[in-house]
């Protein structure tokens, strides 16, 4: 991670969970980080918290609704003028709504493809600009996808959710051809875990507890968090002519 420090890292989806992960370590790391999301409080008490553990870099709180496009390009606008620009970007913010197909909600649905989609394929595009006009050729961008971009498991809340990770799967193949057809040796890499300890569970079953209560999470050893930040880093460590493009991991006993 040496040749990454002091370099710049956007994360997106940074206040909570893998998002705030992948923050703290890239920062831990010495690289300066633009955390953004909704919430940027949270991300300013990570940012604090980052301090005040003496890590070598800076995490620098930003906030965007990655649902509207005008935010995500002035906080691009904001980041060259403040930063000169992205070196590695991570789309991690996602969210998901629990819309059966047969009778699920249209702007729910909508909801969760201007952000798992759109606000993803925005992001890749303004940070692959930035790095194009800048002559950065040995940039990174990485999608955090699910295993549910890569099966999909019987449970009609995330039919829809997990049509938006097989978009992301295909996306992360597609960028990857295009970037080799512009002679680019920006990489780019999807990681797709499954069940994570985070607050997923709780933000899809917002207004349903007890469907909340009864998520695998409280079945399994889940991962943490920091095992997919651990997976990032261990993508941004491999030697520039090394394209790795999809890193799948679940827990040991997670079966699906």
């Amino acid at each position: 991670m040496d040749r990454w420090r002091g370099r710049v890292a956007l994360v997106t989806g940074a206040s909570v969970g893998i998002g705030a992960a992948i923050a703290k370590e890239l920062v831990r790391h010495g690289m300066k980080v633009v955390g953004c999301a909704r919430d940027v409080e949270k991300i300013q008490k990570l940012a604090a918290e980052c301090q005040s553990d003496g890590y070598s870099g800076v995490l620098v709180p930003y906030k965007c609704d990655l649902s509207k496009e005008e935010e995500i390009l002035s906080m691009f606008s904001d980041i060259k003028a403040q930063h000169k620009g992205v070196d590695v970007c991570i789309n991690n913010a996602g969210l998901a709504n629990p819309e059966p197909l047969l009778n699920g909600k249209t702007s729910c649905w909508r909801n969760m493809l201007e952000v798992n989609v759109l606000g993803l394929c925005i992001c890749t595009r303004e940070a692959y600009q930035s790095m194009k006009e800048r002559n950065v050729d040995d940039g990174h961008i990485i999608h955090i996808n699910s295993m549910s971009g890569h099966r999909v498991f019987q449970n009609p809340d995330t039919h829809f959710y997990s049509s938006t990770k097989f978009a992301v799967t295909a996306l992360t193949e597609g960028l990857r051809q295009e970037l080799c057809e512009a002679n680019s040796h920006i990489r780019t890499t999807c990681i797709s875990p499954g069940v994570v300890a985070t607050e997923f569970a709780q933000r899809l079953y917002r207004d349903n507890p007890e469907k909340a209560a009864a998520s695998p999470l409280y079945k399994i050893k889940p991962l943490d968090a920091i095992d997919i930040a651990n997976s990032v880093t261990y993508v941004l460590s491999a030697p520039p002519h090394v394209q790795i493009g999809d890193i799948q991991m679940r827990p040991v006993e997670q079966v699906s």
